[in-house]
């Protein structure tokens, strides 16, 4: 049994990997500033409430800590002030601290690092080109860990495609919703490219991996996403489908499609972010023959499988949220003047 501490704790991945760690026998601490609010494991936890940019909230939770997974994270909607001091000054502040008292230290980044690539497969030795201050941010907050791995610490490194499961609710909370109401779905352009996403259920899998074998193996940088994807129409249509109203997703065009996002987005009325939907019709997906060779991860679900066990949660679930929006993954972000779109749909 090992002493893990998670930062984010509270949030989507936290509590899927706290889940996790505490079905595997381990102890666990959880460091955020949101509430941990789960009554499910709640008296399993020591939960220390603060934030990662508060050196102090940190050495506190960090004490006595065997492996720290660093998984909290201003998200691309916050402002670019927030992203940057939560995802290079917090991380710099849980290095430090990992440095002090633990063995290893887990990054979870992102595969934002790539920004907009011109080819794909992605490896873990392409180019880095953050979109956006969140992924500038990421990358920094990467060079950081490498800091901390040359001077001879253990620094798993994991980049993770846009994972998806319980809890999960952000941005694909509008399709689910548009679903369960029986209606189709616009896409920015016509749907036939392929986007990999990821399971949390695999992610954590690959996070306890690399807390679990041999420092010399594991302390890397690996990309993490679905073996099994096809394109984003037909991953999309599967939810569709499930929901049983006969409905389709409909590709717009994908130049207006862009301008008219870029327009509502500064108007402040669009929930979507350049990273999303400048991407969203586009190729973009990774190698991860490095993680199954290395660590020896293999991934459970597809992409569909991973929408639609995401999708029944939602439905089964409803009543939490319903209503309810912010700018973390564990709400409903809100869809803004998109939600008048869904009258033609």
């Amino acid at each position: 049994m090992a002493r893990y501490m998670v930062t984010g704790g509270a949030g989507f991945l936290g509590i899927n990997l706290v889940r996790y760690l505490l079905d595997k026998g381990q102890e666990v601490t959880s460091l955020d500033v949101a509430e941990f609010d789960y009554p499910d494991c709640r008296d399993r936890v020591r939960v220390i409430t603060g934030d990662i940019r508060d050196r102090d909230a940190v050495r506190e939770a960090t004490e006595g800590a065997d492996i720290v997974v660093h998984c909290a994270a201003a998200l691309p909607l916050y402002k670019k002030e927030d992203i940057f001091s939560t995802d290079v000054d917090g991380t710099r502040n849980v290095a430090a601290e990992a440095e002090r008292t633990a063995r290893r230290l887990i990054h979870v980044s992102s595969t934002a690092v790539y920004g907009i690539p011109d080819h794909h497969p992605l490896r873990e030795d392409d180019p880095l080109d953050g979109v956006g201050p969140y992924g500038e941010a990421k990358i920094e907050a990467e060079r950081i860990c490498l800091e901390l791995r040359d001077r001879g610490f253990c620094v798993p490194i994991l980049r993770p495609k846009s994972f998806i499961g319980p809890e999960r609710l952000g941005v694909f909370a509008m399709l689910y919703d548009w679903a369960r109401d029986g209606k189709g779905f616009p896409m920015v352009g016509r749907g036939d490219n392929r986007y990999q996403f990821l399971d949390v259920e695999d992610l954590c899998d690959a996070i306890w991996l690399s807390a679990t074998l041999e420092p010399d193996r594991v302390n890397d940088t690996f990309n993490i996403g679905a073996k099994e994807f096809t394109t984003m129409r037909e991953d999309f249509q599967a939810v569709l489908d499930a929901a049983g109203y006969g409905k389709k997703v409909h590709g717009l065009p994908a130049g207006p499609m862009i301008w008219t996002l870029r327009l509502l987005e500064r108007l402040g009325l669009s929930p979507l972010y350049k990273w999303v939907y400048e991407t969203a019709c586009k190729d973009s997906f990774v190698s991860i023959d490095k993680a199954r060779a290395v660590l020896g991860w293999e991934p459970k679900y597809s992409n569909k499988d991973a929408l639609l066990r995401n999708y029944q949660w939602y439905l089964d679930n409803l009543d939490r949220f319903e209503g309810a929006s912010g700018i973390s993954h564990r709400v409903p972000w809100s869809q803004g003047i998109l939600k008048l779109a869904k009258i033609f749909f």
